[in-house]
C-alpha cells in the first residue's frame, strides 16, 4: 500500500499536486469491502440526523421570535449552523470514501473548528444565566404543583359550599308547611274556650318562636335565590338577613351585632350576591372578634349615585404584611380554617357591580371594610 502511495506521488519524476496524488479512502479499506459499508451507511446516518437538528432549532427560532430574546436567538442560530458544519464532515468522510477531495474535507474541518469555538464561547459567557434559569424553572415548577393542590382545595371547598347552600335552601323550603302547621295549632290553643292563662302563655311565647323560625327560613331562601339579571335590592334588608342567619353565632361569641342605615339603599345588582358579600364580611368580622360583649357595625349610608357599606369590628386586626395579598385568590388569614375565598369573592363580586373596597387595619383594636357600591349596575365589557 505505502509502495503504491509513494509511486503515485512520483509519477513521470515529480510531485502531484495536493487532491490528485491522495487515494480516496475506499482503496485503504478495499481489503475489507463490509467495513467501506460500514463507514459510508454509518455517516450518512449521522449527517442526516445533523441537518435535521439543524433545521428543527432554525424552525424553533423562527416560530418562537417574539418572546426569545434576539441574542438568544443568534445563539440558536450559531449552535445551528455548528450542527450542520459538524454534520458536514461526516458527510465528507463519505465523498471521500471514493473522491480524494481531502483539501475540500479539511476547509470543512476548519470551518467546524471556527463555529465550535464561536459556540463554546457564547455558550460559556451564558452559563450562569443557563443555570439560573433551570433552578428558577425548577423552583417555579414547584410552586406551581403546590398552587395546583391549592387551587383543588379551594374548588373542593367551593364545591362543598355549592352543595351545602342547596341543601340548605331545601331545607329552608321543606320546613316551612310543618312551621305553619305550628302557627295553626298554636293559634287553636290560644283562641280555645277553658284553656288556662298559663298554657296561653306558653303558646304564645311558641308562637313567636315559631314565626322566629320562619322569619330565618325565608332569609335562608331569599340569600340563596339567585337571579339571571339585576334587580332593585334594598340593602337594608339584605343586611337584615344576614344578621338573621349569624343571629346564633354572635350569641355564641357573645358580641353584639349594630346596624345602621341612612338614606336610600336600593341598587340594581343580584341579590344572592350583595347578601353573600355582606355575609362574609361580617362573618369574617365574627371569626375576629373574641372579646365578649364588643360590637361589629355595619353602617349602610345612601348618596346620589351609591351606598356606601362599612362593616367594622373591634377584633384581633390583621398584619401589616397580610393586608397587601388580603384579596387574592387563595390567601387567608385563618390557617387551617379558611380556604382563601371568601374576600376574594367579595371583591370579585363588588367589581363586577363597578364598586370597589378599601380595607384599614391596627392590630390588637380592629378592622374596618368600606365598600362603595353603585346604584346602577353596568355590565362588565
Amino acid at each position: 500500500m505505502m509502495e503504491q502511495y509513494h509511486i503515485a506521488r512520483r509519477e513521470n519524476g515529480r510531485s502531484m499536486p495536493h487532491g490528485i496524488s491522495l487515494m480516496p479512502h475506499r482503496v485503504c479499506w478495499a481489503g475489507d469491502p463490509q467495513l467501506v459499508w460500514t463507514m459510508v451507511v454509518t455517516n450518512a446516518i449521522t449527517f442526516l440526523s445533523y441537518v435535521s437538528i439543524c433545521f428543527t432549532l432554525l424552525f424553533m427560532v423562527r416560530h418562537t421570535r417574539r418572546v426569545i430574546a434576539r441574542d438568544w436567538a443568534w445563539f440558536a442560530v450559531g449552535f445551528a449552523l455548528f450542527i450542520i458544519a459538524c454534520g458536514s464532515t461526516h458527510l465528507m468522510d463519505v465523498v471521500t470514501t471514493w473522491i480524494p477531495v481531502f483539501w475540500i474535507d479539511a476547509w470543512t474541518s476548519i470551518i467546524t473548528a471556527i463555529l465550535s469555538a464561536s459556540v463554546a464561547v457564547m455558550l460559556i459567557r451564558r452559563i450562569s444565566i443557563i443555570a439560573f434559569s433551570i433552578n428558577d424553572y425548577a423552583d417555579r415548577l414547584a410552586n406551581t404543583e403546590a398552587e395546583k393542590q391549592q387551587l383543588r382545595d379551594s374548588l373542593l371547598a367551593a364545591r362543598k359550599l355549592e352543595d351545602w347552600s342547596r341543601m340548605s335552601a331545601a331545607v329552608a323550603h321543606e320546613i316551612n308547611n310543618p312551621l305553619e302547621a305550628i302557627q295553626n295549632l298554636l293559634f287553636l290553643i290560644r283562641t280555645s274556650d277553658g284553656v288556662a292563662p298559663e298554657v296561653v302563655e306558653l303558646a304564645r311565647q311558641a308562637a313567636d318562636e315559631a314565626d322566629r323560625v320562619v322569619t330565618i327560613s325565608r332569609s335562608t331562601l331569599a340569600f340563596f335565590r339567585q337571579t339571571t339579571v339585576p334587580e332593585p335590592i334594598d340593602l337594608g334588608l339584605a343586611a337584615e338577613s344576614v344578621g338573621f342567619l349569624l343571629l346564633t353565632h354572635f350569641h355564641k361569641k357573645q358580641i353584639k351585632f349594630d346596624v345602621r342605615t341612612e338614606g336610600n339603599l336600593v341598587v340594581d345588582a343580584f341579590p344572592g350576591e350583595t347578601r353573600q358579600v355582606l355575609l362574609n364580611l361580617v362573618r369574617n368580622a365574627a371569626d375576629a372578634t373574641f372579646q365578649p360583649g364588643t360590637t361589629i357595625s355595619l353602617t349602610l349610608n345612601g348618596h346620589d349615585d351609591e351606598v356606601e357599606i362599612i362593616v367594622a369590628d373591634q377584633g384581633a386586626g390583621i398584619p401589616a404584611t397580610a393586608l397587601e395579598t388580603l384579596f387574592q385568590f387563595g390567601n387567608t388569614t385563618k390557617g387551617e380554617q379558611g380556604n382563601g375565598m371568601g374576600l376574594w369573592t367579595v371583591r370579585h363580586i363588588v367589581t363586577k357591580h363597578g364598586g370597589d373596597i378599601q380595607v384599614q387595619s391596627t392590630l390588637g383594636e380592629g378592622t374596618q371594610f368600606t365598600l362603595h357600591w353603585p346604584r346602577k349596575f353596568v355590565a362588565p365589557a
